[in-house]
């Protein structure tokens, strides 16, 4: 018989250990799916994994690296801050869309003005687009007390909606023909976000990642609001005796991470994609999850985790390419990490034990 026994204190090793286990589970794991595909199981793990960094085209990958791995990054760390306080945004893909949209649809007002002032405002308005449509959950939950989980996951159906309009509609590029999508933002000088280092891939949406990561480390570690969202996720009773308002916490937590998904969407739009169309979401708000969990919710590992990811998504391009595996296999590589991190994650406060359970 196998049963597990609660640990009379969580264990450092396995908690230390879970990341790279559920790394290596999950390449076994899908290896066993390629294999099942009919596809080279090695191969196909080596093309993921390995070509990016070290294979024919590794300048070129490691160039997309941080392209990649920037959103995702922003996301997670405003994600693992309201986490931390047991403050649970699933909807960060809908902040994601609004907050290009909201600075997307600034930037093509100024349309086609020059000037030095034009793409900050658009930045600043992307962060405002994601703010606002995060605290539609968290004005809930505090007035309500609505489920933030659920609010915040059927909105990004909404915001998919309102891209879409926005899409065929009131962004529409004039002079494209009829077809949907509105101008390109990154070819307009004064909203473009350009490579700041050639050959590197970095562009403000990296700089604003980095900064994110230092900014969420100082607050987590050497500030008293970082304690008290420590201490409201653990012990939340013992928070509310201290003092903490839990009310203002919501909405401090739930507004950090949907302007930071809201940034992610707009330097994402001003860059890599150019333009809002009706398929500009990418999943981005979603994976950044998986990456936030991954890092174990501190901003050093969210960054590490950011960049193993952004290599699943551009390791699996060139797999899809080179071997003709499907999109979707991908996304479920992408799963089991997540499924393979929160069932490893047991073994930090369980034990496995076999044999009979004593009997009182």
């Amino acid at each position: 018989m196998i049963r597990l026994e609660r640990r009379p204190a969580p264990s450092r090793l396995w908690a230390a250990l879970t990341p790279a286990l559920a790394v290596f589970a999950t390449m076994i794991a899908g290896g066993l799916m390629f294999a099942l595909l009919g596809k080279p199981p090695v191969e196909a793990i080596r093309t993921i994994f390995w070509d990016p960094l070290f294979g024919e085209f590794a300048f070129y990958y490691r160039g997309q690296l941080l392209v990649k791995a920037a959103p995702l990054v922003l996301i997670a760390i405003g994600l693992s801050i309201g986490f931390r306080a047991g403050i649970w945004n699933i909807g960060a893909e809908g902040q994601y869309i609004i907050g290009a949209i909201l600075g997307g649809g600034v930037g093509l007002a100024f349309y086609p003005m020059t000037g030095w002032y034009i793409f900050p405002l658009v930045v600043l308005f992307g962060a405002i687009g994601g703010w606002a449509w995060a605290m539609i959950p968290a004005l809930l939950r505090v007035k309500f007390n609505t489920n933030e989980i659920l609010v915040s996951l059927l909105l990004v159906y909404v915001a998919e909606q309102i891209l879409a309009s926005m899409s065929l509609g009131l962004l529409r590029n004039p002079d494209g023909n009829g077809f949907p999508g509105s101008r390109n933002l990154s070819a307009y000088e004064a909203t473009a976000n350009p490579e700041l280092i050639a050959g590197t891939g970095a562009h403000w949406g990296v700089v604003a990642a980095t900064i994110a990561v230092i900014f969420a480390y100082i607050l987590m570690t050497r500030h008293v609001l970082g304690f008290q969202i420590k201490v409201s996720g653990e012990a939340p009773r013992a928070a509310r005796f201290s003092g903490v308002n839990p009310d203002r916490l919501v909405i401090f937590c739930l507004g950090i991470s949907g302007a930071l998904a809201g940034l992610a969407g707009l330097f994402e739009l001003t860059g890599p994609a150019g333009q809002i169309s009706i398929d500009f979401n990418q999943g981005y708000g979603f994976t950044a999850i998986i990456v936030a969990f991954l890092g174990r919710l501190h901003p050093v590992g969210i960054l590490l985790a950011g960049l193993l990811i952004a290599l699943t998504y551009i390791g699996g391009e060139a797999a899809q390419t080179n071997l003709g595996l499907p999109s979707a296999s991908i996304d479920a590589f992408q799963g089991m990490l997540l499924f393979f991190l929160l069932a490893m994650d047991t073994l930090s406060n369980f034990r496995i034990r076999f044999g009979r359970a004593k009997v009182a």
